[in-house]
């Protein structure tokens, strides 16, 4: 099993963009940017999730929104506001909001078969 990176670009309420790579991680829901870089982009925290980690860890983190691009698709998505330390995480949330897809065999981003039913 190989580690997927893509680079992506962010932007804030603010107009502020940055472009990451991000670990691609199909077994997780939300999206996640370092501390540095969601409040160069102005976020502010909008609710607090709940979250289990691998290990049964409960932790809370603050969520927020803003504009992803990503293989020339740009749209919203929730995304985790990260504490310090905390790397660049891609999250299925985000990648079905592109209509995108990993493919697990090739480690690349397809396009999704979109269904409405």
């Amino acid at each position: 099993m190989g580690l997927t990176y893509v680079e992506a670009t962010v932007t804030g309420p603010t107009g502020r963009s940055c472009t990451l790579d991000f670990f691609l991680d199909s077994g997780v829901s939300y999206s996640l940017l370092p501390e540095n870089v969601w409040q160069q982009l102005g976020l502010e925290p909008e609710e607090t999730l709940d979250f289990i980690l691998a290990d049964g860890t409960k932790i809370q983190r603050q969520a927020s929104e803003c504009k992803i691009r990503l293989n020339g698709k740009e749209r919203h998505t929730p995304v985790i506001l990260g504490q310090a330390g905390d790397e660049p995480l891609l999250g299925v949330i985000t990648l079905e909001n592109l209509g995108l897809v990993l493919d697990p065999f090739q480690r690349t981003l397809q396009s999704m078969k979109l269904r409405l039913g």
